[in-house]
């Protein structure tokens, strides 16, 4: 008894209708000449930070926002992280340092990763995007630059989206955060 073989050519996949014509450069290059792009944003927890220092980090990233007199999406997304070659490196770490009390702090972060292991837990390390559509490459360096700037300014690192950040962004909107080597099917 064989498989019956499933017609991909009759199949609706959501990149069919896409008005995405392809991604490079670190832009979505849209059918109608517009290209969308941002900046990724590196993480930072400023509620380690002490309360005045707390309260300067809020206030510099308003003042930033308050610049952008342009149409931009905030976007925060999870990606899944495999922590082995992070626990592989700590255990080279711990047989490397002589030091009693680093040795104690590198197994508390030993014991915190397998922990996490052994629970099955999804860990997961969370990204944040500026992105914003524009048709003219002036601009966008222009707008790209300003971003990164602003924010360094604002106290956080930033750098232009890659092809996979972008990538990584559709495929966690088409697919509900799971990764697919195939089309995203929609009904009709």
């Amino acid at each position: 008894m064989s498989k019956k073989k499933v017609d991909t050519k009759a199949q609706k996949y959501a990149e069919n209708w896409l008005p995405i014509r392809g991604i490079q450069n670190g832009e979505i290059i849209l059918d109608n000449g517009y290209r969308v792009t941002g900046v990724k944003i590196r993480p930072r927890n400023i509620f380690i930070l002490d309360y005045d220092s707390q309260n300067n980090a809020i206030f510099n990233l308003r003042s930033f926002y308050n610049t952008l007199d342009y149409q931009f999406w905030l976007i925060v997304s999870d990606r899944p992280v495999d922590i082995n070659n992070y626990l592989a490196q700590l255990k080279l770490l711990y047989n490397s340092v002589q030091v009693q009390a680093i040795r104690k702090l590198i197994r508390e972060d030993i014991d915190k990763a397998n922990l996490f292991m052994s629970k099955e837990v999804n860990v997961t390390d969370t990204e944040y995007f500026i992105l914003f559509k524009d048709k003219r490459p002036e601009i966008i360096q222009k707008r790209i630059q300003n971003l990164v700037s602003g924010l360094a300014n604002a106290g956080l690192q930033s750098a232009q989206t890659s092809n996979d950040d972008l990538r990584t962004l559709l495929d966690g909107f088409l697919n509900g955060g799971d990764s697919y080597n195939f089309g995203t099917v929609i009904s009709q």
